[in-house]
């Protein structure tokens, strides 16, 4: 009696040892298609997004200057932290309108927060850091305990 080889064959998103790679590849390009198919049928959920502060960092010698952008945040609602050789900016801001009609077809409510640590490349006097908060921009001094001289610029034409 001769028995015969018989070449198993893959059945689901497993595929058997005896298949190639591109069985593989296949079948987990069928399972994503199969996934989004399934899941495009639920109602679309938009998480906020935390916006993404623009911020200027400048060395001025003596000290550091941080220039950051924090509008429609009250003064109230910033937290610095200092450390020695870094600096963490966090901020909140809630606000929600309130009508006194009834039926409503849409109400909004806004948020505003963002989170910064920015490292320091020379120590800094944590004690004598001051911060103003003027027309939407956040302005941090941030006194240097070992002042440096700022290096003079230099003008490179370009070819």
């Amino acid at each position: 009696m001769v028995k015969s080889k018989t070449k198993k064959s893959s059945t689901g998103i497993t595929p058997s040892l005896t298949s190639s790679w591109m069985d593989f590849d296949k079948s987990f390009d069928n399972l994503r298609r199969d996934m989004e198919k399934a899941f495009s049928s639920f109602p679309s959920i938009q998480f906020p997004s935390m916006p993404q502060s623009s911020c200027d960092v400048i060395d001025e010698g003596k000290q550091f200057r941080v220039k950051m952008d924090a509008p429609g945040v009250k003064k109230n609602e910033i937290k610095l932290k200092v450390t020695d050789n870094s600096l963490e900016i966090s901020a909140e801001h809630k606000e929600e309108s309130e009508e006194k009609k009834k039926n409503y077809l849409k109400k909004e409510r806004s948020q505003v927060s963002f989170y910064r640590t920015l490292p320091l490349s020379e120590k800094v006097i944590s004690g004598k850091v001051k911060a103003k908060l003027s027309d939407g921009v956040l302005d941090i001094t941030l006194p240097k305990s070992k002042p440096t001289s700022v290096s003079q610029k230099r003008s490179i034409q370009v070819q």
